[in-house]
């Protein structure tokens, strides 16, 4: 079966019938996709040399169906169908007569090598060859390959029954009709496929490992507890996990080899993997699979987390607190009147102040539109309504908060204006009053030392929109007084919200972990490596994210995302989390998302 046999599939009329298909090592994805193609009427052959592995993925394709067939999804005939369509071996000859074969072994190179050299022994010339890496070269695997044409990557995601997106990645050697055939094949069995370069982590991972690695470097520098990073980015970023529950599932040694090839190429030290994920990889605590990883399971294989000695200890949030019944917002703007919002509906009397009163005044409005339409959706009564709207009260002057015991600054995200708004605060509050400020990039200390009383002031990063968003970022300066922490996270639970602590550095938590991936995904753009359109599809099917990161780009306003990009370089001088070039073009040209009319995306004028 020598190169003169191979025949010509860049002229390939049509795309190839892809009827039977081989799946190379029945782990958990191997496993997953089998069932995707038996479902999909496939005749499917499973092969790994573990029998017991063999074994077990028929017993889960069983269990599978079974559930399909109880939530009435599928017949008991259609069942024994899909069931009669799986068929498992140990040796590589059963890909004998298959169309195409997919590898899924474990990720390294050389045992993926040693499967295509033995594939290309036994399998018919117009074979297509995957691999499922998400991390090796494809180019590599194909130039080692007896015929380079015919081979191509092809990245389910896990769980492969339920997750949408498949990366289907051509090197500079495939074929146009075998990437033909397999997009075809991804969309038959319900799959959103997109096509891709040959580049380690591709689009999803390549943009998810990344910031995964910087999460496990957030943990390991002890900036904020395990629960709180994770924590933090479910509820402040709307995720399905946290990233460092999400290593333990996808496995840290995984995590670790993606990262190094990724690193290899890019030579970005965003993407250097996290000491941490090499001390955890070599002592074995690989994660779910092993049992413990950056969190302990109460078996291997399990997702139920149990205590251990890193665990918070249950404490009374109010122990050691001041008193807070009345609590002063200054600004009048979307945040400062959700805030506001937020207090009065938890009972606290509030006063509102902005630069006049009339502003103060539209601000209190605002408020009674959205207490309106909660009462439309009957989500609160018209007498909380009313009670609510009630305790907030207007105010033209700073001035008013005199009897306030907390003062929130919800004002314009500058400096020099928060600074000179602190100055205020210390002469007109009452000695023993906590100050608070909300911004999401400036450093709380700057604001503290505005003040005579630098120890009575924290962060309390709320997120837009405030009444609807669970989390608050808890900041403390090496000024904050205990007492004063200790206040602000026993409002944050008056006020139905999760808050997580964290030192006073650029980002926070937050934005320290979503801004830099947002900035690679621009880059992404401009290498012309994928599409707009391509890469917030990977990152909504592929990592569960309720919006894209162009989306998220254009609503966040592309002028808020540079200003906070450059103050993370300026903060860690780290030349990868540099802005994009093509941010800072956009901005200058008055392309500043969804509020312009225009961003990444063009929008229809309101």
């Amino acid at each position: 079966m020598g190169p003169q046999s191979t025949p010509d599939l860049s002229t390939a009329p049509s795309p190839l019938s892809l009827s039977t298909v081989a799946v190379v090592g029945l782990g958990t994805m191997g496993t997953g996709i089998a069932e995707v193609l038996a479902r999909a009427g496939r005749e499917v052959i499973g092969i790994d040399t573990d029998e017991a592995a063999a074994r077990h993925a028929v017993t889960t394709l069983e269990a599978a169906t079974a559930r399909a067939v109880q939530r009435e999804r599928i017949t008991e005939r259609e069942r024994q169908d899909i069931l009669a369509r799986f068929r498992t071996f140990t040796d590589l000859q059963a890909a004998a007569d298959a169309d195409l074969v997919i590898e899924v072994v474990p990720e390294d190179y050389e045992l993926k090598r040693q499967v295509f050299a033995g594939l290309d022994a036994v399998v018919r010339p117009d074979t297509i060859l995957a691999t499922g890496t998400n991390a090796l070269s494809v180019t590599r695997l194909a130039a080692d390959s007896q015929r380079p044409e015919r081979v191509l990557g092809v990245h389910f995601f896990n769980p492969a029954p339920a997750m949408k997106l498949v990366e289907v990645v051509s090197s500079v050697l495939t074929a146009p009709a075998a990437v033909a055939a397999v997009t075809d094949l991804a969309h038959d069995l319900g799959k959103d496929p997109i096509a891709v370069g040959d580049r380690p982590g591709f689009v999803a991972d390549g943009l998810l490992f990344g910031y995964l690695n910087q999460a496990a470097a957030m943990y390991e520098a002890k900036y904020a507890t395990r629960e709180d990073i994770d924590a933090a980015m479910r509820l402040g970023c709307g995720l399905p996990m946290g990233p460092l529950a999400l290593l333990d599932l996808i496995g840290v040694d995984t995590a670790r080899t993606v990262l190094e090839a990724m690193y290899a190429e890019s030579q970005d030290r965003l993407h250097a993997p996290a000491p941490i994920l090499g001390q955890l990889a070599e002592a074995g605590l690989t994660g779910r699979k092993a049992g413990r990883g950056f969190y302990t399971y109460d078996a291997p294989g399990s997702g139920t987390a149990v205590p251990d000695a890193e665990s918070p200890a249950a404490a009374d949030e109010l122990a050691g607190g001041r008193t807070v019944t009345g609590v002063g917002v200054a600004g009048s703007g979307t945040m400062a009147s959700g805030i506001a919002e937020v207090f009065a509906k938890a009972g606290f009397k509030v006063v509102l102040a902005a630069r006049s009163l009339e502003k103060a005044e539209k601000a209190k409005a605002r408020i009674a539109k959205s207490l309106g339409r909660s009462v439309d959706k009957g989500r609160m009564s018209a007498e909380a309504r009313d009670t609510a709207l009630a305790a907030i009260t207007p105010a033209g002057s700073l001035d008013a908060f005199a009897d306030v015991d907390l003062a929130v600054e919800a004002v314009a995200e500058d400096l020099a204006v928060k600074q000179e708004l602190f100055t205020t605060l210390d002469k007109v509050c009452k000695p023993g009053a906590v100050l608070a400020t909300t911004t999401s990039s400036l450093p709380v200390v700057a604001c503290a030392r505005a003040t005579s009383r630098p120890e009575d002031v924290v962060g309390m990063h709320f997120f837009n929109p405030a009444p609807a968003m669970k989390l608050v970022e808890v900041v403390r300066t090496v000024l904050t007084a205990d007492d004063v922490h200790a206040t602000v996270r026993a409002v944050c639970a008056k006020v139905r919200k999760h808050p997580v602590d964290c030192g006073d550095r650029a980002g926070f938590i937050v934005n320290a972990l979503l801004f830099p991936y947002l900035n690679n995904a621009i880059k992404m753009v401009e290498e012309h490596y994928a599409t707009l359109d391509d890469i917030d599809a990977a990152m909504k099917l592929g990592g569960g994210y309720p919006m894209g990161p162009f989306e998220l780009l254009d609503v966040v306003g592309l002028d808020v995302s540079l200003a906070i990009e450059k103050v993370l370089h300026a903060e860690f001088r780290d030349p990868g989390l540099a802005p994009a070039p093509l941010l800072e073009h956009l901005v200058a040209a008055g392309c500043l998302g969804r509020k312009t009319g225009r961003g990444f995306r063009e929008y229809a004028r309101r």
